[in-house]
């Protein structure tokens, strides 16, 4: 496998089943702990080890009120029906943690108490069940279905791009984040969560009953179709997705072809060095694949091509497949390769995740998670701003799909005929 840098960066949309964000692992650690007091009148004691320049607090904070609150819920806060267990100390510190990080109004920044915590990690790690799509938020904080994974429980139930999740097992999504989403959704093999979702363009809601299972995301398929255009669907960024893409494009060299295909739809996105690691076969080394900007708290890193260029002597007329499920790595790659001039986009506008998050230790188990960055395209545009436009606009809808038919394939089938 070809890296780009030292370092394990996953660029990946809100999964049902798995990750979340363009990822950071393996940081620095800090300590957040707290000390139960005498008395429920008095402020506890709270320890605190921070690492790094600037972990200091803030001259202009009060934090008077924030004890005023402790000490006032301490002392008068009773117990009804409605309402969960009196919190620990320790409880009531990762509740403020967790709304300091939910007052920055972004999605991928999250806290993770340690049981969810290791639950994250996990997923992050492959090693999970569940239902197998892709979700996030739009603008309004409802939350989406990207996509449903090729042959997962979700795609098999009847989940469909677009379908906005109205509640999980009867608990409302209102105001529900994409990792508590997660958390409720996946859940051992055999299993089953019910969904309440709205498909895209119509009102009343349907319950959608999913059987969890262990979900084996596809990495690639290729098609010779034997009228000179060659097809490579890439359904992930794996750890080792360049090594299978190098074998797609032997394939393809050997089939005497010279117009490529390549479906990105439905892709949510993996590793970054291996979305660097296939832009790298068609570009000349040192071209800007995309810039990691830090919007100045840190000096920009710029991912360049690593040059195998294998098509610089050799005739190529290429088209990229995106829809609403292209997202993060996919829209990296898509992007370079559009600005660059190597292939065109055909398809929908793709999802728009073009931001990066690091994970942080706070100790004890609890992690923070903090957008940190955004992707930048060769020509400067955030991938965040709208996604990526399309050269060719091209719409397969579900009825299309249950009739075999493909508009967006047909229709960069026929620009790549007229080449």
């Amino acid at each position: 496998m070809h890296t780009a840098r030292g370092r394990a960066l996953l660029v990946f949309i809100g999964l049902g089943v798995a990750f979340a964000g363009g990822l950071y692992l393996g940081v620095q650690g800090y300590r957040a702990d707290i000390a139960s007091a005498q008395s429920g009148t008095t402020t506890p004691s709270i320890t605190i080890n921070l690492s790094g320049n600037g972990n200091t607090q803030p001259a202009n904070v009060d934090l008077s009120q924030f004890w005023q609150a402790w000490n006032l819920l301490s002392q008068n806060f009773v117990e009804t029906h409605a309402s969960g267990t009196i919190p620990t100390d320790q409880q009531k510190l990762y509740g403020a943690i967790s709304g300091l990080a939910d007052s920055y109004g972004d999605p991928y920044t999250v806290f993770f108490p340690p049981q969810q915590a290791a639950v994250f990690t996990s997923e992050v790690n492959g090693s999970f069940s569940g239902v197998g799509m892709q979700m996030d938020q739009d603008a309004n904080g409802n939350l989406i279905v990207v996509a449903p994974l090729k042959d997962s429980p979700a795609q098999k139930a009847g989940i469909l791009a677009g379908d906005m999740i109205l509640s999980i097992d009867a608990t409302s999504t209102a105001g529900m984040s994409v990792d508590e989403a997660v958390a409720l959704i996946r859940g051992p093999q055999g299993t089953t969560v019910s969904l309440s979702v709205v498909h895209q363009g119509q009102q009343k809601p349907v319950t959608i009953n999913i059987v969890r299972d262990t979900i084996n995301i596809p990495e690639i398929n290729t098609i010779a179709r034997g009228d000179g255009i060659f097809v490579i669907q890439l359904y992930t960024f794996s750890q080792n997705s360049g090594d299978l893409f190098r074998d797609a494009l032997r394939q393809f060299f050997q089939s005497g072809d010279t117009k490529l295909v390549l479906d990105l739809r439905g892709n949510p996105g993996g590793y970054l060095d291996q979305a660097v690691d296939i832009a790298s076969y068609f570009l000349p080394v040192g071209d800007t694949v995309v810039t990691e900007d830090f919007e100045g708290k840190q000096t920009n890193i710029v991912d360049r091509s690593l040059g195998y260029n294998v098509f610089a002597n050799k005739k190529l007329s290429m088209a990229i497949l995106i829809d609403q499920g292209s997202a993060s790595a996919s829209e990296i790659l898509s992007g370079a390769l559009q600005q660059h001039g190597v292939a065109k986009l055909v398809g929908t506008r793709s999802f728009g995740k073009g931001s990066v998050q690091e994970l942080m230790d706070l100790g004890g188990g609890a992690e923070l998670k903090i957008t940190i960055a955004r992707w930048l395209t060769p020509n400067g545009t955030s991938i965040s701003n709208g996604g990526l436009t399309p050269d060719i606009n091209a719409t397969t809808t579900v009825d299309d799909i249950k009739a075999g038919k493909d508009p967006t394939m047909d229709a960069a089938s026929a620009w790549l005929t007229s080449q």
